[in-house]
Formats: C-alpha cells, sequence, structure tokens
C-alpha cells in the first residue's frame, strides 16, 4: 500500500548578501544575523490516500519542486511534518543521479540501487529495462552523449520496472518523442488500475485531467485551493490571466459546478446563447447540425482591441476545439466605452454523444495570458445527442464515403 501524509509543512532558505556573510555569520564570536529567511513553502498540508492520483499545478516558483523533494527526502523541511507509507519510486529532475562518464547500463544499475532494489534484481530485469527504454546500441555507452529525451527514457524505465507503491514525477515525461510520452502514460495508467498512489506535478492539462482524481494549485509557496482537475486548471488559467489588478473569482452554476470568472473589466460578456439548426437558443444539439454560438458584448471603457474567442471542453474539461477572432483576423479595434457588439460563431456540431461545456475569453492579442477582459469556464454548458445518424462511437463525428469492389 502507499499513502502521503502532509502535514502543516514550511520549507525556509537562507540568503546571505555575500560569500562573506555566512563565513562572517559562523565565526563571529556573538551571535550575529547576516541573512534573509526566504520561505519557499508555507503551512501546506494534503493527503494522498492509497491508489489516488493526485496533480501538483502552479506557476514556476509556486514550490512544486521543493514540496516533491521533501516528501521524497530529497530535502528536510523547516516545520511540519510528512509521512509516507509504501515504496516510493521517484523522478524529479531529468536523468537525477546519473553518472555522465558512465555507461546507461552502469547508471541504470546505480539509479536502480538508489531506488532501493539489489543489484541481482536490477540485472535480472536489465532486458525490460532495455526494452522499454529503446535506446538501442547507446546503453552501453557514455551518457553524456544522450539526449535529453534518451536520458528519460532511461531514467524513467528504471524507476518503473517494478511497480512502486508510490509513483512521484515531475514534468520528466514534458521531454522526449511523443510516442514515449504515449508508451509512458499507458504504463502509468496500468500502475495505477493496479493500485499505486500517483503524485504528478505537469503544466499538461489534459495529462492531469486523464489521470488524476484531484488536483492541488500551489500559489507564492501557499497551498491555493485543491479540487477536480477542471477546476484547478480553470483557475490555474486565470491566474495565469490575473496581469493588471484583475480579479479572480469563483461561482457556482445552475448544475452546481465550480466557475471560474476572471478579468480586469475594460469589457464583458452581457449575453451567450448556443442556437440549434432552426435559431432557436437550445441546451440539446444533433450530432453533425448546425449550431450557431451568438455572444453579447459589452465594452465599458476605450480600449484599442477586443479579441473574442471560445473553447468547447468535454464533460472531464478536455478541450477539444478553439478559436478566436485574432486567429481568424477579425478583431475589433478602437472601441469606446458603451459600445455592444454581438458576435456569432457558426460551425456544424460534429462531435460525438455527451455533454459539453464552453468557455469564453475576452482580450486584446492572440490569448487571453496577455490583456484578460474577461475569461468565463461553463459559460454554456449543452448535450450533443445522436438523432439522425447512425450509431458510432467517439468523441468526433467523422462522416466516411465508403467503398468496397472485388479486385
Amino acid at each position: 500500500m502507499g499513502s502521503i501524509s502532509v502535514q502543516k509543512v514550511s520549507k525556509a532558505y537562507k540568503q546571505y548578501p555575500s560569500r562573506f556573510g555566512r563565513l562572517l555569520e559562523w565565526l563571529a564570536p556573538v551571535p550575529i544575523t547576516r541573512h534573509k529567511t526566504k520561505w519557499v513553502l508555507q503551512d501546506v498540508s494534503f493527503d494522498v490516500k492509497q491508489g489516488e492520483a493526485v496533480g501538483i499545478v502552479g506557476i514556476n516558483g509556486a514550490g512544486k519542486s521543493t514540496l516533491l523533494k521533501m516528501i521524497t527526502g530529497t530535502t528536510q523541511p523547516t516545520s511540519g511534518t510528512i509521512e509516507m507509507t509504501g515504496r516510493l519510486a521517484a523522478m524529479l529532475e531529468l536523468g537525477m543521479g546519473f553518472h555522465p562518464d558512465f555507461t546507461g547500463r552502469q547508471n541504470a544499475v546505480m539509479a536502480g540501487q538508489l531506488l532501493g532494489h539489489s543489484i541481482d534484481e536490477i540485472n535480472a530485469n536489465m532486458n525490460e529495462i532495455e526494452s522499454f527504454a529503446e535506446i538501442g546500441d547507446a546503453i552501453d555507452q557514455p551518457v553524456r552523449v544522450y539526449s535529453s529525451g534518451m536520458q528519460m527514457r532511461l531514467a524513467f524505465s528504471v524507476a518503473t520496472f517494478r511497480r512502486p507503491d508510490i509513483l512521484i514525477i515531475d514534468e520528466a515525461l514534458s521531454v522526449g518523442d511523443a510516442y514515449f510520452q504515449h508508451k509512458s502514460f499507458d504504463r502509468i495508467r496500468t500502475f495505477r488500475e493496479a493500485g499505486t498512489t500517483l503524485l504528478i506535478v505537469s503544466h499538461d492539462k489534459s495529462s492531469i485531467q486523464a489521470i488524476c482524481d484531484r488536483a492541488i494549485l500551489l500559489n507564492a509557496g501557499r497551498l491555493m485551493k485543491e479540487g477536480s482537475p477542471e477546476e484547478i486548471f480553470d483557475f490555474y488559467n486565470a491566474l495565469l490571466a490575473d496581469k493588471e489588478a484583475a480579479s479572480v473569482r469563483l461561482t457556482t452554476t445552475s448544475e452546481g459546478k465550480a466557475q471560474t470568472v476572471s478579468g480586469s473589466g475594460e469589457a464583458s460578456v452581457a449575453g451567450i446563447r448556443l442556437k440549434d439548426a432552426k435559431g432557436i437558443a437550445s441546451e440539446v444539439v444533433d450530432v453533425g447540425s448546425v449550431a450557431t454560438l451568438e455572444i453579447d458584448v459589452a465594452v465599458h471603457a476605450d480600449i484599442d482591441e477586443l479579441v473574442v474567442g471560445y473553447m468547447i471542453k468535454d464533460r472531464l474539461g478536455q478541450p477539444i476545439f478553439g478559436t478566436n477572432t485574432h486567429h481568424l483576423e477579425r478583431s475589433a479595434t478602437t472601441l469606446r466605452a458603451g459600445d455592444r457588439i454581438r458576435y456569432q460563431f457558426t460551425f456544424p456540431m460534429n462531435l460525438g454523444e455527451g455533454s459539453y461545456s464552453i468557455a469564453i475569453a475576452l482580450h486584446a492579442g492572440q490569448s487571453h495570458v496577455g490583456k484578460n477582459y474577461e475569461w468565463r469556464d461553463l459559460a454554456v454548458v449543452f448535450q450533443v445527442v445522436n438523432m439522425s445518424r447512425k450509431k458510432f462511437v467517439g468523441c468526433a463525428w467523422l462522416e466516411p464515403e465508403f467503398n468496397a469492389e472485388r479486385y
């Protein structure tokens, strides 16, 4: 079994103004202070139960990597406690524990020992490690000649040749080709189904949503929010766009879901409707039929540019399709306070049956991260049903032209 309990954990480092400040503080005959205390993490508490998968999200410098290093024992907390049960495997840094002058095979043995495996166990499974890593003859070459992708392949193969009770990964899988990323996540899913506890740091929204039960948002060294991956990433995206004193607030939809709304307020969504092929506002749309997303925008201050965009998401919050007027080369310019504009996006609803939502963004530039007037998640929630097409499976309606002939 594998579980993690983090209770009121804080981590501080001493910062000295010069290299002599540390020496002076150590050797002074009377106690003096020449350093400033920098708190990287403060009062972080959460639990990960056996078999649970939890993602950790946050901007660079939020304290994610420091937290994982304390959980794995690489560094110790300044205060608080961390308790774990079960055998742990971790990938905190690319090639962590690898010596550049040793071969991949030699490094595999050393890295495996650091994870608690015996030399005999590692050698007995070396063929499995080589097979999964797929680096060929490079296994007997010095690691210094490896690309970052090859290092990741070998490190992941060593860390996972035996199913651990707890698997911790810090962004390492973002390196390398798409093929090995898919292969790695397949192994992670297999481990999870077998009961492995997962703790993953990633900026990849789709990876967290596909694997994790819940997510944790760290901001400025504090645990800011816990919740479903969709809710946490919506809030995280709002924080990224929170540049010029923009507000981030949470509301609850009529369906009981948490909705994130953010923005500086120069423009806002005054109304939004999804219309069916007959032009009637509807929450139910037929597969393959024509739909129109209608958005009313109110301008509250003079702005040089207004870009309106939308993102269709599935029930798990994973993006299905998104675009905006910048990419369509139809952005509005030189707007004045009091202006009102109605936007209409018409498209075929070539989606599979299921529940979907639409997020709306009003901003300047090509994305809402630069100048965010309003970002509104779950602005529309709708159902796609199959009332007129032949039965099919999947998340997209891709009607084929079929032909068969003897030859």
